[in-house]
């Protein structure tokens, strides 16, 4: 049973220089998007950073409003946020794997997210994931895409350059 399991978590990372991360959350389950947002912000305050917040839709709109931010406004990275419920048709699976790929493929080029989109299989398992005192899943998120930043700016400027290795 995964409640039972002790888990580690990586400490949040330290920054010289100010962190912009922009929150994309689709409330389309509106107090459960509301506690994963202010776990997010609670994460990203901890560290110092500075956060801005949209809505969208719902979850597969998610990795297209942050596509979008990537090209045209400056941000250090993102939090993926929503809760999207098993329910009679496959719908649930084309909303959780579509949202999780472009998720994905955008980390793939570069951008620093951290994806808490819930993909459960009823309200009593997102509320406890969504708690910012139970799993904090928003939290998480915001320290995903915190630690990513971290390492981006650890190897911004370095060139593999051409040819052999000095």
């Amino acid at each position: 049973m995964a409640s039972a399991e002790i888990h580690y978590t990586l400490p949040l990372p330290a920054f010289d220089k100010p962190v912009r991360l922009l929150i994309v959350v689709a409330p389309y389950y509106k107090d459960i998007a509301d506690n994963l947002v202010a776990g997010a912000r609670a994460t990203a305050a901890a560290c110092g950073a500075e956060t801005d917040l949209i809505e969208v839709p719902g979850a597969l709109e998610v990795p297209t409003a942050i596509a979008l931010a990537e090209r045209l406004a400056k941000y250090d990275g993102y939090v993926a946020l929503g809760c999207v419920i098993r329910g009679e048709t496959t719908h649930y699976d084309t909303v959780c794997n579509d949202s999780s790929r472009g998720i994905t493929l955008l980390g793939l080029q570069g951008a620093c997210i951290g994806n808490g989109i819930l993909t459960v299989e009823n309200r009593p398992q997102a509320e406890v994931r969504a708690n910012p005192a139970g799993q904090n899943k928003g939290g998480g998120a915001a320290a995903a895409a915190l630690h990513l930043i971290a390492l981006s700016r650890k190897w911004a400027g370095q060139t593999k350059g051409i040819g052999f290795r000095s």
